[in-house]
């Protein structure tokens, strides 16, 4: 196997692991595991990375099977989009809740320090 074909064929292994790791965030997010979701997420962008370093990457793009790959990833990506705006609105909702319920130290009551005192 050729250099030029070892290279085609780590991309279309890239593509399909992306495939693979972009489900696997969906899964991830609808249960809210948010932190093994931004480790995917992590995991995902190190292989953007990989990606973008091979020059066969983008010939494969031109090709059927990597068109019918990104097809199956579009509306996985648009659902990942969606839920992680619900998560954060939630979120943003929870902590908002939370800080209206704090609980401020109060200052001691001047009539309790009046009554309290020894005459």
């Amino acid at each position: 196997m050729s250099d030029e074909q070892r290279a085609r064929a780590q991309a279309e292994q890239d593509f399909r692991l992306y495939l693979t790791l972009s489900e696997e965030m969906l899964k991830f997010i609808s249960r809210e595991d948010v932190e093994e979701f931004f480790d995917l997420q992590q995991q995902r962008d190190a292989l953007v990375e990989r990606m973008k370093e091979n020059p066969a990457t983008e010939a494969f793009r031109e090709e059927a099977a990597c068109r019918a790959i990104v097809a199956r990833i579009q509306p996985i990506e648009q659902q990942l989009l969606y839920k992680a705006k619900a998560w954060l609105n939630k979120s943003r909702r929870q902590t908002a809740a939370v800080k209206n319920y704090s609980v401020t130290p109060l200052d001691v009551h001047p009539a309790g320090n009046f009554i309290s005192r020894d005459s």
